[in-house]
């Protein structure tokens, strides 16, 4: 894939829209393009946050431990960020993600991705909005859970 496809990949990312075309290139250039296979793990929970993740295609169920075993507590598909969290945080990941179908992500550094977060406040209230909208999401779960 050319440098100018990845770039164009990138901008169909809502946080990344609004980044100069050489930002872009330079995200693009920094970052590595993976492929998953239907089962495979970006990364399991515990392990260390060294990377985020955006989903170029696909989907990827996000899967936490429990005393009862693995459970499935969200699905994510095209121009989703996910690693995001144990970077911001400093802590080892929170769950795990698992391809649930063949599936290409963009991988991003972690000092990369601190690098963009600290060069575009754009990017960073994004990052904040889509924190916000998990904590929604998992507060009306809750919710709905305890009077059932």
């Amino acid at each position: 894939m050319t440098l100018e496809t990845e770039v164009q990949s990138l901008r169909q990312v809502p946080m990344f829209r609004d980044i100069d075309p050489a930002r872009l290139k330079l995200l693009a250039f920094t970052s590595e393009r993976v492929q998953f296979g239907a089962g495979q793990r970006f990364f399991s929970q515990g392990d260390p946050s060294d990377a985020a993740y955006v989903l170029l295609d696909g989907r990827a169920s996000v899967l936490l431990n429990t005393p009862t075993g693995e459970i499935q507590v969200a699905e994510l598909s095209g121009n989703a960020l996910v690693g995001e969290m144990g970077i911001l945080s400093d802590t080892p990941r929170s769950a795990t993600i698992m391809a649930a179908e063949p599936t290409t992500a963009l991988r991003i550094d972690k000092r990369v991705f601190l690098e963009l977060l600290a060069q575009f406040p754009q990017m960073s209230l994004a990052v904040m909005r889509e924190l916000a909208q998990r904590l929604e999401r998992t507060n009306a779960q809750l919710v709905a859970q305890s009077s059932s």
